[in-house]
């Protein structure tokens, strides 16, 4: 039993649309979530941001010329900083920068690199290890599933 809206709040409503929020259309985002076991969204979002901004100091060192030493410089910079990251396969192509999505940031969270490594069955399982610190990546207890492994 809710009260009827008065004139002005009808007036105020009326373009608001109550049935389609604008976060329930991520469905991208909730499969990603979902596959590689993200226990919060903001780290999808985090990851989601550093890919837009991969991309546009790509596109950037794409439009200086391509005989400047500068831009070499930093194409390879960008390419050898990436593929530490592991979220390259090779160095040799600057293309490749553009493919970068928030799945290959989350391929190499911690969680799934173990399931990969067949060090859990499952990366749920691999999560709940972390967790309680059962994990150490060199000598350091790693109790964060969003640890990202690098090369």
């Amino acid at each position: 039993m809710v009260r009827q809206l008065k004139y002005h709040e009808k007036k105020l409503l009326k373009k608001v649309d109550f049935l389609q929020w604008k976060k329930e259309d991520n469905f991208h985002a909730t499969k990603v979530i979902r596959r590689y076991h993200i226990q919060k969204p903001e780290d999808y979002h985090k990851y989601n941001k550093l890919c837009g901004e991969i991309n546009k100091l790509a596109n950037r060192i794409s439009l200086l010329d391509s005989r400047d030493p500068f831009r070499v410089k930093q194409e390879t910079a960008l390419l050898e900083k990436l593929y530490g990251m592991g979220l390259i396969t090779a160095k040799k192509q600057f293309s490749q920068v553009d493919g970068i999505t928030v799945s290959a940031f989350c391929r190499r969270r911690l969680p799934i690199v173990m399931c990969r490594l067949k060090m859990s069955e499952t990366v749920k399982e691999a999560v709940t290890l972390i967790e309680q610190g059962h994990v150490r990546v060199g000598p350091e207890t790693i109790t964060d599933p969003a640890f990202l492994v690098t090369r």
